[in-house]
Formats: C-alpha cells, structure tokens, sequence
C-alpha cells in the first residue's frame, strides 16, 4: 500500500499511528471535514473500515472476523495524522449494523427515547464509546465546530436518558461511561499561571478557566448523574473505580477553574458515601495532600474544596472518635493555619475544627493551644481570622472547659485589644457583644478582669480611633457590672503600678540626661594641646560589665538606663539606646573621639 499523504500539509504522515501523546482519543488539532465521504474517497479510510471496526457487527463468519482483524491490523499500520485518525474513531463510533449488511444507518440518527428495548443498549454503549473522542480547544478553538457540537448534543442526549429512565445502568453501560470519563478527564493539568506570584484572591483576581469546559463540564455532569442513579450498583463498578481512579480524581483538585473543581467535589463526596472500602484510602490520601501542600509546596488549588468534603465527613464520625481521626486534626488541620495562603480556606478550616469540638469537648485544650501557638505576630488580616475561629469555638465550648484556657486565651486577647491596628482592637472588644462569652467570663471574672484590665484601661485613654474608645466603655462597663468591688481593686492596683512605672522612667530620664551633660562637658574641656583624653576610667563589678566612674561625677549612677535619650534636662529626644554598659563605653568614648588630637 503506498504511503498515504497528509493532503492538508502537503509533507509525508508521521510514522507512528498514534498522537505526540500516545493516547489514541486525544487530538491535538482534530479537522474533521463536514464530508465524511471524501475522506473514504481519498484514501484515508478504507471503504470497510466503518462496517467491520463496528464490535457489536452480528452474522460474522469467521471469514469476516478474520477480514475484521486483518483490517484493523492495516490501520494500525497506515500512517495516519492526527486529523485523519479523530475522522476515522468518529466514524467507527457512529456506524451502526442491524440485522441487513445491505443497511447501514448513523447512531446519531438513533433517538435512545425511541429505539426498542432490545437494542437500547447495544445504542447507548455507542453513543457513549462516541465521545471518547477529544479535540482540541486551546490552539484551535473554532476548528472543526461540526464534531464537536455533535458529541456536545450527544452528551446532552445521554444525561437526559440516564435521568429520566430506570433500568437502563447495566455492568456494560458502567463500564463505558467510567471509561469514558476517565479520557476526558483525567489529563496533566496545564502549569500554574503564577507560580511565583502572590497567593490567589478570590475576591480581586480571575481564575483561570478550562478552555475544553463546554465538553468537560458535560462529562462531569454524566458522571455526577450516573452515580446518583437508582440503579447504580458499587459492586459493579468497584472494579473500575478503586484506589487508582481515586488517587487521580483528587489530582485534578489542583486544577485552576473553580467550576470543575466544583463537580470534583460532589463527585468524591458521592463516591466516599458509596464505596465503603475506599473511605480510609480516600482519607490517607487527602491527608497526603496536606502534608505536601503545608511542608513542601505551599501551593494548592483545591483545599477549601477538599476541606469542604472533610467537613461533612467529620460530620458522620462516631463517638467516641477514633485516635485516628484526633491525630487528623491535631496533626493535619491545625498545622494548616500556619501557611500565608490560609485566608483562601480558612472558613471551610474553621468549620472543621468546630466540628470536631462539637463531637469531642475534650479536644478544646489541644485545639486552642494549638491556635495559640500559631497565633500571626504582624500579619493583622490574619490575626482577625483567628480571633474569628476563637469566638466560633468559644461558642461551643464547655464551661469547665474554658476554665482550663483562659489564661492563656485572654493574654492573647488583652494583647489583640491593645493592637495599634482598629481592626484587631475591634474584633477582639466584639467578643463582649457575645452573651455567651460574657457569661463565660462573669463565671470567672476575678481571674479574666486582672488580665483584660490594664489593656482595656490604657486603650481607653490613649488609642486613635473613637469607635474603639466606645467598644472598651462597653466592655469596662460590663466588667463594672459584674463585679464592682473587683474593678475597684484592679483600677487601685492599676494606678500604683502606673504611678511606680512613671517614677521608674523619671529615674531613667535622670540618668540618661546626666550622661549627656558629662559628655558636653568632655566635649568642651577637651582642647587641641592636650595630649590625653579626660579622665576615664572603669571599675569591675563582678557580673562581667564594667560601670563607669569619673571623677567629675559625685553619685554613682544605676548601669541599665532605659533607651530613651535625653539632649538636657528638659528635652527628650526619641534615640533609642540599649541598657547595657557597653553602650555606655561607646557613648562616653563618642564624645572623645569627635576632636580628634592634632598630629
């Protein structure tokens, strides 16, 4: 057979029978003429190619199988292009022999609604072998747009059938259509479109969508539809769909279009409620999931749909919960607010977390340690997510419970109410419009008051913004209410303490202005004709610093000043200086070598 030429390109065929891919059903440029029998006339298909590549032909001799066989067999061997080959799958998937070899008639033409039961599903299983074909939708968006309304239509046709009718799942049906999901679907998913940039922001920046959804999203729908038939049966389809189709169904989570990893979800979630067996395979494989993207990548696509499945997953757990599943949490969930990207999840997380304290209070220890100690220190958008989360556990929280953190928890909260930033000061004072919350705190008010007092006192005097200044009223008024001989005592205990703090920076002030008197005074007795510098000399205390002493100076000063330097005895400058001796060396000796001695 001489060697067929590619008519489009005008240059030889490739050699191998298959794509740059190696997948048989992908095409990277399908062009289908819309005349099927010009290709039979060119050459490019044999003539009865379209009846003998036909699985379901009957009245076969064996002479005929054996022509069947030797046919494909010259396929195989032809050197077809890629245009060539999607022209000869699609018509060897829409011919169709009946019981005439004389008749010949396209499964297109065949309404499934209206074909007799006896041949509704040797009808159904072409249709759907039918759209295993695929095209390309990036390089050649409106290229061959004949093909590919017709599988859209055929897709149409085969959701509407599979919905509306019963009976119609058999174990040959599921196997196709699971077959032809997995080569529509399950594809290399393209590289990110930033892959060094700034984290995704839902609410600013465009995802990037699938330019193959009009297809895609149909398949995904089938699929949807056929595992949500009466009829589907697990013990069927349990040889198809098992660990290794799990492991690439959550590969596609990645994908960067929100509306497939939409269907994704559903789809994992239906068949997490019918495969019992693969519950624990799906759960160690999301778990892995994690541990790459909070170690290793720090870049997912689809953890809040993941976390969304988990969520109602968490759900269904029995009580008592299995150590399995505490580890989960403590070990996978909490660590996932440590990473910077947590803003895009961080709802369905919380969720999660809630849920297990709902199934476990004695997990609110653990879960607020936790939190605690991944608490943001200058991400202030961050900080109020957690203190969102608090409050959402804290509404679930048993009382006895919330003895045993809140120490810990209201340092952290007086520290949020003392934040320069409003949006962190009010979050946090938010917590005392919360009637549970209060009563929670006026159950230990004399443990909670000490600690939220200086915070909310010095917040009411010195912040910069007024509605803060109105939220800490409310809160000391709260506080006044629930117990007026405390506060009483917490503001005389305040003001002691603050009058001692004020004396202490006098002191310091003091000390510091002294140090800047006796360096003027070097400054202006050091001279041209001295030799030597002023007397100086430094005296061991034992503890390893040196304290200074000069002769000029009458009382020994203190050696740690706080670093706030002073110009005199009136003005006070922002320099801030370390309070360690060797400060105080470099400063003394500044000031001699400022004129240096002439040569």
């Amino acid at each position: 057979m001489d060697k067929p030429v590619n008519q489009n390109r005008h240059e030889p065929l490739p050699s191998n029978g298959e794509n740059s891919s190696g997948n048989p059903f992908v095409t990277s440029a399908p062009m289908v003429t819309d005349s099927n029998e010009d290709l039979v006339v060119s050459g490019y298909i044999p003539d009865d190619f379209r009846r003998y590549a036909n699985p379901y032909h009957e009245n076969l001799t064996m002479n005929d199988i054996e022509r069947y066989r030797t046919e494909q067999k010259t396929m195989e061997n032809m050197k077809f292009d890629e245009t060539s080959r999607a022209a000869a799958l699609i018509l060897a998937a829409t011919q169709l022999d009946d019981n005439s070899k004389d008749r010949e008639r396209n499964v297109f033409d065949e309404k499934l609604e209206e074909v007799p039961t006896q041949e509704r599903e040797k009808i159904l299983v072409k249709k759907i072998r039918s759209c295993r074909v695929m095209f390309d939708f990036v390089t050649d968006r409106l290229g061959d747009i004949t093909a590919k309304s017709l599988k859209q239509n055929t897709l149409h046709e085969l959701i509407d059938f599979i919905s509306n009718n019963q009976g119609v799942i058999t174990e040959a049906v599921a196997k196709e259509i699971i077959e032809m999901f997995c080569i529509n679907c399950f594809r290399t998913l393209p590289p990110s479109s930033n892959p060094n940039g700034a984290e995704f922001d839902p609410e600013e920046d465009e995802p990037t969508l699938e330019a193959s959804w009009p297809h895609l999203q149909l398949v995904y729908d089938l699929f949807l539809r056929f595992l949500e038939n009466p009829d589907f049966s697990p013990s069927i389809s349990k040889q198809y769909i098992n660990s290794k189709f799990v492991s690439k169904l959550l590969d596609l989570f990645d994908s960067e279009d929100p509306r497939e990893r939409d269907f994704l979800k559903t789809i994992l979630h239906r068949i997490y409620g019918k495969f019992l067996t693969l519950r624990a395979n799906i759960r160690t494989q999301i778990n892995n999931i994690f541990y790459r993207f909070i170690y290793e990548t720090e870049r997912h696509n689809g953890i809040a749909e993941l976390l969304e499945i988990l969520g109602s997953i968490i759900n269904g757990f029995v009580v008592p919960l299995k150590e399995e599943h505490k580890q989960f949490l403590l070990k996978v969930l909490m660590p996932l607010h440590k990473v910077k990207s947590v803003s895009v999840y961080h709802p369905q997380l919380a969720y999660c977390v809630v849920q297990f304290l709902e199934k476990d209070s004695t997990l609110t220890e653990p879960i607020v340690n936790s939190l605690l100690k991944f608490w943001p220190k200058v991400h202030s958008p961050k900080e109020v997510m957690f203190l969102s989360e608090m409050e959402e556990i804290l509404d679930v929280i048993e009382p006895l419970e919330f003895q045993k953190v809140m120490v810990p928890l209201f340092r952290q909260l007086a520290k949020c109410v003392a934040s320069p930033h409003f949006q962190v000061a009010e979050r946090a004072l938010y917590y005392f419009n919360n009637e549970y919350i209060v009563n929670l705190i006026s159950e230990n008010v004399h443990t909670v008051l000490p600690i939220m007092f200086s915070a909310l006192y010095q917040n009411s005097k010195t912040h910069w913004n007024k509605t803060i200044h109105g939220l800490v009223y409310n809160a000391l008024k709260l506080f006044t209410e629930m117990n007026q001989k405390l506060f009483n005592e917490c503001a005389q205990r305040y003001q002691v303490f603050s009058e001692g703090e004020e004396g202490k920076e006098r002191e310091r002030l003091d000390a510091w202005c002294k140090i800047e008197n006796l360096a003027e005074r070097n400054r202006s007795q050091y001279s041209p004709t001295m030799t030597s510098p002023p007397s100086v000399t430094f005296h061991d205390s034992g503890d390893g610093d040196k304290d200074i002493g000069i002769h000029d100076v009458q009382n020994r000063e203190p050696k740690h000043f706080k670093p706030n330097f002073c110009l005199n005895n009136n003005e006070h400058s922002g320099l801030e200086l370390s309070s360690d001796a060797y400060v105080t060396r470099q400063l003394v000796t500044s000031t001699m070598s400022d004129n240096p001695s002439p040569s």
